[in-house]
């Protein structure tokens, strides 16, 4: 009797082509991934810059629109301390600035605006001057990514610079005409009457009367 005939399969293997070929597509596809992927960082990194000048600016622009806009009288300081006291004031490098809106009634009422750093992050925080007593905490930050605001009057225009969080650099500048009257205390504004508006910024135009 025969013994019995054993039939054995050889396994199914991949030839070293098919190896080489499969590799080779896997580091294609492998390096298109991480071409994308710096791209995509790439793309990131150039938006996080430029977020602050579309996203932020605009929003800083209209709230200065509005206050400065408004406002019957301006003055700069180094500090609140001088702001809230009406002495000191300066032309230029200012990180506040001390504005003046006639009330309804003929009262004046004051309000700051400082670039401050308040626990180890810079902000510009909005302070209403209260009729008496000291100054409380700000009412508000009106914007907390600018590593730098300064005030500056040049030849009677105030002008408010910003500097992004890229090193970025933005004036805002308003045709608002400084008098040469000397500045008094935020209760003791002299007398202001606003001339125009110019249709094609936020900026507003102002003549400064003497005290009658």
């Amino acid at each position: 009797m025969k013994p019995p005939v054993v039939i054995r399969r050889l396994a199914a293997a991949f030839t070293l082509i098919e190896l080489t070929l499969a590799m080779s597509i896997g580091l294609m596809t492998a390096s298109m991934t991480l071409v994308l992927f710096n791209q995509q960082i790439a793309f990131l990194k150039i938006y996080g810059a430029q977020n602050f000048l579309i996203s932020e600016a605009p929003i800083i622009n209209a709230y200065l629109q509005r206050m400065v806009g408004q406002a019957e009288r301006f003055a700069l300081y180094a500090d609140k301390t001088n702001a809230l006291a009406g002495t000191n004031p300066v032309a230029a490098n200012a990180p506040v600035l001390l504005l003046q809106f006639q009330q309804p009634d003929g009262t004046v009422r004051s309000t700051i605006l400082s670039f401050e750093t308040v626990n180890g992050a810079p902000r510009l925080n909005y302070y209403l001057v209260p009729v008496s007593g000291a100054l409380s905490a700000p009412q508000w930050s009106v914007t907390t990514k600018p590593t730098n605001v300064v005030f500056a009057v040049e030849q009677g225009i105030l002008r408010i610079r910003l500097t992004g969080p890229a090193g970025e650099l933005i004036t805002f500048s308003g045709d608002m005409q400084q008098s040469n009257i000397p500045l008094s205390a935020p209760a003791a504004p002299a007398a202001a009457t606003r001339a125009d508006t110019c249709p094609m910024c936020w900026c507003s135009r102002w003549a400064w009367l003497s005290p009658s």
